[in-house]
């Protein structure tokens, strides 16, 4: 017995020892460093890169406490309980078959590993347990609490139910001990939560709980230990293969902030000094489901959550383009941005913008463009169509100007015409066409008033847009068929959600100045602001109707006779109090 406590102490002091000599693996220096800090540490935060290992390392740290420290309690949770499975899954598959040691260790006929109970026993009295992150997992006690992929995991639910396993201490007998001799040494060993997971979005609580983490870290007397480890480690230690990492990022639909989060283990957000904030930005990503064209609205049997709704009454519809015809390959910053609002109005008598679509072309001609745009107008039932009618937007000013004929489907579209300028009306071939294409042509003035109405329209939650990729999956994959659906098309129905985080990206990387109390919002070199213009040109117009159609409520007269439209060069200024605070008189009177 004193020999199996002088080892058993030798182990706990070198726990990645005890992986080699007991459950015979060979770690990489790295999985050395954190197998050794995960058993010292109270909190332990780790953000890995895919193909890092993680659940493979939790696996192996769950083994070491169950038997070093008999007794022990180890309950493992997770966003998705398929994952948390997936670590009692390594043991039994890949530790137990390659150590006797261990196999003598479990209590086979205790052990069951499926989708309503899954759990590793041993015969020292410790086992490793799965537990689902809601509230049916209330009255469970654990020392050690894994949370894998704690990112996907509700801060509410950590708090309240997992966190609240945490206490009892593991209590062995210590024969030769007192019971005063035996609080003191229980009091010694602390209970342990590990958090494990890739990076994620930097207004999460995920990203709050490694930054306090870390600052635990750094003090004497707190045992907290954080580290984010990227895929280049992964490939150095020949766990990822280079080739693998080179053709995703070859992909078409290649996300570099999803790459970032995923990869290269970076929660994803820019700071404050940025024109448009992240945290104001992020914070608006309220819509569940976009509304889709009708072909892929068929994809999931036209489920009314995601086909395109008749009106409500006093519901207006804007779509937006902001023009370009170079392909990305050679001008990285052309791209033509379109995006849909749904402009509804509120109890109070205001509107809420509701960006409910969003998409993007490279590449096309003038002809192409225009027959999309044309197409969208009436599929979405549009009221108005904002189009930057500056240089290339021109050639589709005209086209849509005329009547089109659809070759695909021999679909003839009338003409339209411009509501806002006298000059570009003019340009129509036909005089009886509805006038709802609105001209964007902007000055200085004009880009520093969108620019700020933009930002307090983002500031006050006047503008919701599409939730982020992850969880626009999340929902879509609730609808029957979504399964089924090969990637490409699963990729095409996600497609308006990484539009908006490519906003999100585009807005919050844009750079300003200003000079003469305007601001000028420009894009780093080799980026992008299509989508910021298409969006700030829309809002712009959404807030314009929004005035009008309340005027016209106040004074009881007809839409026509209120919505009485001026050039934008025309239209009053805002009136700028530093950085572009705007008093009451200003915009919105």
């Amino acid at each position: 017995m004193r020999g199996a406590a002088i080892y058993a102490g030798y182990y706990r002091r070198n726990p990645h020892r005890f992986v080699h000599d007991y459950l015979h693996v060979e770690l990489k220096l790295f999985q050395k460093i954190l197998i050794a800090m995960m058993n010292i540490s109270v909190v332990v935060a780790f953000i890995g890169a895919r193909g890092i290992g993680k659940s493979f390392l939790s696996a192996i740290f769950c083994v070491i406490r169950a038997i070093l420290y008999p007794g022990s309690k180890i309950c493992v949770a997770s966003g998705v309980r398929s994952q948390a499975i997936n670590v009692l899954e390594k043991i039994m598959l890949e530790l137990k078959p390659n150590s006797p040691e261990l196999a003598a260790e479990i209590d086979d006929k205790q052990t069951r590993i499926n989708n309503t109970s899954a759990q590793i026993v041993f015969k020292n009295g410790s086992y490793i347990k799965v537990v689902t992150a809601s509230d049916s997992a209330r009255g469970n006690r654990a020392t050690v609490l894994l949370l894998d992929e704690f990112r996907l995991i509700k801060k509410d639910v950590v708090d309240t139910i997992l966190k609240k396993f945490l206490t009892q201490r593991r209590m062995p007998k210590y024969s030769e001990l007192t019971k005063d001799e035996r609080l003191i040494e229980y009091a010694k060993e602390k209970n342990m939560t590990m958090y494990l997971s890739s990076a994620y979005w930097m207004d999460s609580w995920a990203y709050t709980k490694c930054a306090d983490t870390c600052e635990m870290m750094l003090s004497d007397n707190k045992n907290q230990f954080v580290c984010g480890l990227p895929y280049q480690l992964s490939i150095a230690e020949g766990l990822l293969d280079p080739d693998l990492i080179a053709d995703e990022m070859a992909e078409t639909n290649f996300s570099p902030i999803k790459f970032s989060m995923e990869y290269e283990s970076l929660f994803y957000g820019v700071g404050d000094e940025s024109f448009f904030e992240f945290d104001t930005v992020s914070k608006n990503r309220h819509i569940k489901y976009p509304m889709l064209p009708d072909k892929l609205a068929a994809k999931l049997g036209n489920a009314q959550q995601v086909r395109i709704p008749p009106k409500q009454n006093g519901e207006k519809r804007i779509l937006s383009v902001d023009v370009a015809l170079m392909a990305s390959k050679k001008h990285k910053n052309d791209a033509t941005a379109i995006f849909v609002n749904q402009l509804m109005p509120t109890k109070s008598g205001r509107y809420i913008s509701n960006i409910v679509y969003a998409d993007s072309y490279e590449g096309l001609r003038t002809e192409e463009q225009a027959l999309i745009v044309r197409r969208m107008f009436d599929e979405y039932e549009c009221d108005y169509i904002v189009l930057d009618c500056a240089s290339m937007g021109l050639g589709i000013f005209d086209c849509l100007s005329r009547e089109l004929t659809d070759e695909d489907t021999g679909e003839i579209y009338p003409a339209l015409s411009c509501c806002n300028n006298p000059e570009m009306a003019a340009r129509c071939t036909s005089p009886n066409a509805d006038k709802v294409i609105w001209s964007i042509k902007a000055s200085a003035s004009f880009n520093s008033d969108i620019a700020i109405l933009l930002r307090e329209g983002l500031k006050s939650g006047r503008i919701r847009l599409l939730v982020n990729e992850y969880d626009g999956d999340s929902y879509l994959s609730e609808f029957k068929g979504y399964a089924s659906l090969n990637p490409q098309e699963k990729i095409r129905l996600q497609m308006p959600y990484y539009h908006t985080t490519l906003l999100v990206d585009e807005l919050t990387k844009l750079q300003h100045e200003e000079s003469n109390g305007k601001i000028k919002v420009y894009e780093r070199s080799g980026m992008r602001k299509d989508r910021y213009s298409s969006l700030a040109y829309n809002f712009y117009v959404a807030t314009l109707l929004e005035a009008k159609l309340s005027r016209k409520k106040a004074s009881g007269c007809s839409e026509s006779e209120a919505f009485v439209i001026r050039p934008p060069s025309k239209t009053r200024k805002a009136v700028i109090d530093g950085y572009g605070r705007k008093n009451r008189s200003g915009w919105y009177s």
